[in-house]
Parts: structure tokens; sequence; C-alpha cells
């Protein structure tokens, strides 16, 4: 077992030891859902993962003729569980969106995302029927495509009612086929269904563990390269948009057939191709192009204070700043969040401002964290507000620096994503806050790193 992924571990375990079903799992995080099928294999110890997942399948009523035409049918036999044990799997798997927005069979990772979790345990299923390393037949369909039939609308994220004690999660927006724990969960679940097509783990419970985990004291820069954080980086190096889209098209000649329609004609083929490679340039720069984000419902932020003042976009400006104080970088969702509280109760009690000054912050957890976010002019480079975003990393970085991995969310994520998405111009300018106010911030170390990135220019008056 990785290193990172000690803590978790031995959670399960405890709870393994120390409870029934009913008193440790009544949330919707990974942990309890991990202990849910750790329970399933244990009262059938003759089970492979497969026979697991069909279980799984069943229990979540993933058995329609899409899936059977890749899968084939769930497979319920197996010890029978008692009533606590098949309420939450049926709960946890079967997935919908509620007219009140409220979205479930989504769980909350430990890394403070939101997973669905059909995609996902379909995604894995379709790897263990593979019959050659690599070759995972439906992989896509069963987890993306299925639902990226160039609908106009991605996403959104939502929050849940307690981050320690998850029951409720609510999409802050208007919901759509493809919300983010569907993409989150479409994404493990081809990452995962690749990876176990070429080497078969023990168990799913095992699997699910190792990828789910914790970070150890080294972070993401010494992390197993197989882990949650690092979903859209596996993900973008595993397949390529054009294949996507032909397997969105595959999936809707599937689901007509199977539904007995003729096949499409020609012309409205042409016209959905057309539909679906503009809706996947907005995956893409969504979810592949721009680096995760935590939204403020997630770190426990307070309500601004106040008014806002919108900005006007695009902005020309990117400012980095280093928080100086917490002085030590977060390695994990628990700290990254905590310290933004502290840094958002910090400005507005102490400095009188009216929300955390940032508008991103930069974890060493795998994370960018919304502070002001897009829209909302910040409090964080006096006299170039209204002109720039203000970017921020979590410690001191007086002498080292951040982790590699979180400046590159930053330099080649964050600054491409504001650029496609019309929040900066192509050729925006970016500064270390030291060069337009008297200040040491960023830190000697980070401002000599971000002299030589891209964009790095000298001081131009702000408005």
């Amino acid at each position: 077992m990785d290193k990172g992924c000690w803590r978790l571990a031995l959670v399960l375990f405890v709870v393994l030891l120390s409870s029934t079903y009913a008193e440790a799992t009544s949330f919707m995080n990974m942990d309890d859902f991990i202990v849910a099928v750790r329970q399933v294999e244990d009262g059938d110890p003759g089970s492979d993962p497969l026979s697991v997942l069909r279980r799984l399948r069943g229990a979540g009523g993933l058995d329609d003729a899409f899936v059977r035409h890749f899968l084939g049918n769930a497979n319920p036999a197996g010890a029978e569980w008692d009533a606590s044990l098949s309420g939450y799997l049926s709960k946890a798997v079967r997935h919908r969106v509620t007219e009140d927005a409220t979205e479930e069979g989504v769980v909350l990772t430990p890394d403070g995302t939101t997973v669905a979790l059909a995609p996902l345990l379909l995604g894995i299923e379709a790897g263990f029927l593979a019959k050659k390393a690599g070759h995972v037949r439906g992989l896509y369909q069963l987890t993306l495509a299925k639902d990226l039939d160039g609908s106009p609308l991605l996403g959104p994220d939502g929050c849940w009612d307690s981050v320690a004690f998850p029951q409720v999660f609510t999409l802050l927006g208007v919901p759509s086929a493809l919300t983010a724990a569907r993409v989150n969960g479409g994404m493990d679940g081809a990452i995962l269904g690749m990876e176990v097509s070429a080497e078969r783990p023990a168990a799913l419970s095992g699997l699910l563990t190792e990828y789910y985990c914790r970070l150890d004291s080294k972070g993401l820069d010494a992390g197993p390269r197989l882990i949650a954080q690092r979903r859209r980086e596996n993900f973008r190096g595993l397949v390529a948009p054009p294949v996507l889209v032909r397997q969105v098209l595959k999936a809707v000649e599937l689901r007509r057939g199977l539904a007995g329609r003729p096949k499409m004609e020609v012309r409205v083929k042409k016209q959905l191709a057309a539909l679906v490679k503009k809706g996947m340039k907005e995956f893409v720069q969504k979810y592949i192009d721009c680096p995760p984000i935590i939204p403020r419902c997630m770190w426990g932020a307070k309500p601004y204070i106040g008014t806002p003042t919108n900005l006007s976009l695009p902005l020309s400006f990117m400012y980095i700043h280093h928080t100086h104080s917490p002085s030590k970088p977060c390695l994990t969702f628990q700290e990254c969040a905590a310290d933004m509280r502290s840094m958002q109760r910090f400005h507005q009690e102490e400095r009188g401002w009216d929300d955390i000054g940032y508008s991103f912050v930069a974890g060493s957890d795998g994370y960018i964290y919304e502070g002001r976010g897009w829209l909302r002019q910040g409090a964080h480079t006096l006299g170039h507000n209204s002109v720039g975003y203000g970017v921020s990393f979590i410690g001191d970085y007086a002498i080292g620096l951040p982790s590699q991995h979180s400046m590159g969310l930053v330099r080649d994520q964050l600054a491409a994503c504001a650029v496609g998405g019309g929040r900066l111009v192509s050729d925006f300018v970016l500064q270390g806050h030291r060069q337009v106010v008297a200040t040491s911030c960023p830190g000697d170390a980070l401002y000599d790193e971000i002299r030589g990135w891209e964009h790095f220019g000298e001081v131009k008056k702000g408005k």
C-alpha cells in the first residue's frame, strides 16, 4: 500500500473493528462507501471484484439496455445484505437530480471533491471485463460519452449540507446531464477502468482506498501517479477530445438502435456531430484546461459583507502573492480549508475587509480554492484590484518554493483558463505583489521563480 494512504486505511480498519454498519456508515462520503464495499466483500469471502461490482450495479438499478449491452446482466446473487447495508448502497449508487436541485448518488471524497458512484463503478467493471490491457469495450460510453450529447449545459458543482457529516448535496446552478460530480465520477471510472484492464486488484475496496487516499507529509509532488487529486491530468493523458466525440456519436446511435429507432439520416448526423464538437470544446475548456477549483461553500466561507464590486472583464494583470501566514503549505483538503477560513476571518475581522482579499488561492493538495472568484473585485494589490486577479500560494516562500504541482496549476492552467474563458486578455501581464506595492510578497524565492514564467512583465501602472 502506498504510504500516502495509510491514514484512510487505518480509519477503515478501526471502523470495521469497532462499529456495526448502521453505526459507522450513515454519511455520504467515500470512506463510508468503502466500508460498505468491504462489508459486501467480507460477507461473501469467495467473491471476486467483478462479482462485487455486479451486485453493486444491481443495488443501484444500473441495469438498463445500454449498460447490459456492454456489461451483461447485473448479478444480485450472493450473501443476503441486512436492511441498513442494502438501503445505504441503493441510495449511494443510484444517481438522480431531484426537482429541488439536490443530487443523489454522489459521495464526498477525502480531497474535497464530490463523485457520482454510478459512472465510477461502470468504468471499473468494464475494465475487469477487458480481454486485453488498454482495450476496454464501452469504457468512455459508459462513463462520460452517453451524457455528452451536445447539451449546452455542463455542471454545475454543488455544496454539502455538512462537510464533516455529509448527507445532502445541493447544486449551485441549473442541473445538466453532466454535473461536476458526474464528470468526476466518469473521469475516475475511465482512469480506473483502464488501470484494472492491465493489473487486476485483489479487492474493489483496496482499489478505492488507494485511489481516494490522503496525502502524507511529502505532498502531491511525491504522491502516487494514480490518485484522485490527479484526475484531470490523468484523464488528459488517457483520451483525446476527437476520440470522445466519436464515442458520443456511437452512444447516440446505440441508444437509438436499442430503442428500435432507425439510424440517423446523414444530414441529422452531421448536425449532431457539429453540436457535439461544440459541446466538447466547452467540456475541454472547463474540465481539462481549467484547474479543479474548490468552491467557497466547500471550504466554509462566510458571506461577503456589504455589496461586492463587479470586475469589468477581461482584465490585464495577474498578481502573485504568498500568504506568509499561514506560513506552511497545506497538504490536505482539511488543512487548506482551515487555512482559507483563518485568512477570511483575519481579513474581515482584523483588517475590516468585506471578504478574503484574494481572487484565488493555491494549496499544495492539488487544488485551487475560490476566494472572491472571477467576477468580484478583490482586495489583494492596493491600487490595482480593479485591473487584475490576485492569486496567492498558501505558505511563506521567502526561502523555499511552493510544490511544483501547485505552481503548475497557477502558471499553466489557471492562467490559460482565465484567457480561454474571456476573463484575462491573451497578452496579460503577470507580476509579483512587490512590483507594484512596497512589500516583500511573494517572498524572494517565489519571486525569483515567477520571473521565468511566461507573461511575466515589468511594472505597468494600474487604475
